[in-house]
């Protein structure tokens, strides 16, 4: 694995979340993305993150990371800057897909990045409910990769499902 991570540390208490840089670097959201899209089995998703200027790159990441995920053909709708709510009604008004936000938050000169994984449910994906799977991929260099440029998904940006809210 190029620039492994310590996924006990990272992949924790119901979100993937490190220092950055340093705990966490932008290919972990490549990698938390396409592995979720195997363990939800999702054919699609919504994503969104805080407009950070740390965040857009990992979202950029995580939704390239999603599309590319073995023969899911996984279908991203891109919600942009948005907040939990905004998300949360993206995932209902899609008909109960997965979903993901992202943010960065500033502590000091410390960044720390955080990726909360939704399931259609709306509800916070738990150790039980795929971050053990998840976590367990990654440590061992099991990241998802497409099995050809057919199988790939696409990425729409849906900022008009914001406005449902």
């Amino acid at each position: 694995m190029l620039n492994p991570i310590d996924t006990d540390t990272v992949i924790r208490d119901g979100r993937i979340s490190g220092a950055f840089p340093g705990e966490i670097h932008e290919g972990v959201a490549w990698w938390v993305a396409a592995c979720f899209v195997v363990v939800s089995k999702a054919r699609q998703m919504a994503v969104a993150h805080d407009g950070h200027c740390v965040t857009v790159e990992f979202h950029r990441r995580f939704c390239r990371g999603a599309i590319n995920a073995e023969h899911f053909g996984c279908q991203i709708s891109s919600l942009g800057m948005a907040d939990e709510g905004h998300l949360l009604n993206a995932i209902k008004e899609l008909g109960d897909v997965p979903g993901a936000l992202l943010t960065t938050t500033d502590h000091g000169g410390r960044q720390t990045v955080t990726i909360r994984l939704y399931g259609a449910d709306g509800q916070p994906v738990t150790e039980d409910t795929g971050l053990a799977r998840l976590r367990e991929m990654i440590a061992s260099d099991r990241v998802p990769i497409p099995v050809n440029d057919q199988a790939k998904g696409h990425i729409t940006e849906r900022r008009d499902l914001l406005e449902a809210l």
